[in-house]
């Protein structure tokens, strides 16, 4: 049915246009905001002028756009970038234990584009906290700089078959989750847990309120049952990893 405003325009095409304006006006809010707090960050620390304006937008989407919180977050970022990561990466010479348990894998990518990680958690094994921050911040560094164009969020499939107690480190994912979100904001796309033990639970209620409510969202516990055909609504089977029915053999993050 067309409207009766006699300007030959159908409601969803009119519908389409106060939303793209909506959109419009949301944009130019964003970047207006990208371009305060720019320039309040780069007042305190100089060396922030080498960011681009996505990583900014990034801080500030992960504080619903409140310029003071995003830009204290931002100052708190860089003060631990350079304290915990002078030399600007990690190498994988100070990370053997973790590279060794070759638990974390980068292949393919999801239907939108988002590069795919696939991380075992039955292989864990816990070493000292401080060598798995550094496993962290490498890896979350290699799949940025392996992000395709246009694209700043991963997903990741966390498997967690043969998951047990002497693979519980409850401290070490807190410290992980916590690079994740104060780090490396609005990084994560979404997050798959799958084979999911009982046992897996105990661990997962004392993590769990460390986890900010926009990660919450991202995160979604699927059934053994349903595994293939949840993967595959986001994943094309091309893109998928074989070790869940699709085309693509996993590659170690060390090789990617």
């Amino acid at each position: 049915m067309e409207s009766s405003s006699g300007n030959g325009k159908g409601m969803a095409e009119a519908y389409e246009e106060v939303e793209g304006e909506a959109n419009f006006e949301s944009d130019e809010i964003e970047r207006n905001k990208v371009g305060i707090m720019r320039a309040l960050v780069e007042r305190e620390d100089p060396s922030s002028k080498d960011v681009d304006d996505f990583m900014i937008r990034r801080f500030l989407r992960a504080r619903d756009l409140d310029i003071e919180k995003a830009t204290d977050m931002f100052l708190k970022y860089l003060s631990w970038k350079k304290s915990f990561v002078p030399n600007g990466s990690i190498s994988e010479s100070e990370i053997p234990s973790q590279l060794a348990q070759n638990k974390l894998f980068m292949q393919g990518v999801d239907k939108t584009g988002r590069p795919i990680i696939v991380v075992y958690g039955g292989r864990h094994k816990q070493t000292t906290p401080e060598e798995l921050k550094r496993f962290v911040v490498y890896t979350l560094d290699k799949i940025c700089s392996r992000m395709p164009a246009g694209k700043e969020k991963f997903v990741s499939i966390a498997d967690l078959e043969g998951w047990g107690y002497t693979n519980s480190d409850v401290r070490g994912y807190i410290a992980a989750l916590t690079i994740l979100q104060d780090c490396y904001p609005e990084r994560l796309g979404k997050l798959f847990l799958v084979h999911v033990p009982y046992v897996f639970m105990t661990a997962w209620k004392m993590v769990y309120p460390f986890i900010d409510n926009k990660t919450k969202k991202k995160i979604l516990f699927v059934e053994n049952k349903k595994l293939n055909s949840t993967l595959l609504k986001d994943i094309d089977e091309s893109q998928l990893p074989d070790a869940y029915g699709g085309r693509l053999p996993l590659v170690p993050i060390q090789n990617c």
